[in-house]
């Protein structure tokens, strides 16, 4: 073990009694760059600015919610027998499945009430939530968390050729592990670069959101392969995998459907 090496440190400050980490600092600044993005572009197809004001004020506390839940169902074997820790999210525990979920239900009820089209929403929103998850990323790393298996530091340096700083931090009890925080956020922003291209292309209406949900879901298969943390279906099945591949499925599906019975005539620069 190479005791010169010291993580950095999770606290970003302190406020009297209050402490702030970095995982919320960084997640926090995903979350509000996104909203910016989806704000901007909300104007420009004839919603009004505060629109995603006001559906973010809804959807980041039942994301969270819902975060956990999921988390809490598939670890029951654990918290059937320490229900006092279910509500324990500041001690970890969070799963981004569950946390769109919650943010899907609630744009789609909040789009019913508003009288939006809650696919002229989702495309909206797509990019900024791709880039909020490739940037949320890095929270992780700031917690030496959600990374791969054990490799050596000359992979890190010489094959993989990353800089001091996360070669450092993948350095946890005497192992260097898979930089998987990495790997996620590097595909997260080329899903942004992609879909700030698609907006261009005039995708028709919910196609822009549903390349989203393909392009993240098949960069979450093959790196949930790599990570030591998942969260298990069976002992040989990983929840988030099964997850993606049926996303990817059901997207390919729905937008061939909505093709063919002519429910997606409207295309995304039609306002």
């Amino acid at each position: 073990m190479n005791s010169s090496i010291q993580p950095i440190d999770r606290v970003a400050f302190e406020l009297g009694p209050i402490t702030v980490y970095w995982y919320g600092v960084i997640i926090g600044l995903g979350a509000l760059l996104g909203l910016w993005i989806a704000v901007r572009e909300s104007e420009r197809r004839g919603l009004g600015k505060d629109t995603f004001v006001d559906v973010v004020m809804w959807a980041v506390p039942i994301a969270i919610i819902c975060a956990r839940i999921y988390y809490v169902l598939f670890e029951w074997d654990f918290y059937s027998k320490h229900p006092g820790k279910i509500i324990a999210i500041w001690e970890g525990g969070i799963a981004i499945h569950g946390a769109l979920i919650g943010s899907f239900l609630t744009a789609f009820i909040f789009s019913r009430v508003r009288g939006i089209s809650f696919w002229k929403l989702a495309d909206i929103a797509a990019p900024s939530i791709i880039l909020g998850q490739g940037i949320g990323r890095w929270g992780n790393f700031m917690n030496q968390e959600a990374h791969g298996r054990e490799v050596s530091r000359s992979f890190l340096e010489n094959t993989l050729h990353l800089p001091d700083f996360i070669v450092n931090q993948m350095y946890i009890n005497g192992t260097y592990y898979h930089p998987t925080f990495l790997y996620e956020s590097l595909w997260d922003i080329a899903g942004f670069v992609l879909l700030m291209l698609l907006r261009r292309v005039n995708l028709k209406r919910g196609e822009l959101f549903l390349s989203y949900v393909i392009w993240y879901s098949i960069g979450r298969y093959f790196v949930e392969g790599m990570r030591t943390d998942s969260l298990m279906l069976t002992s040989n099945l990983r929840i988030a995998q099964v997850i993606s591949l049926v996303l990817i499925a059901l997207s390919i599906i729905l937008i061939a459907y909505r093709r063919k019975a002519g429910l997606a005539e409207k295309r995304y620069l039609e306002g």
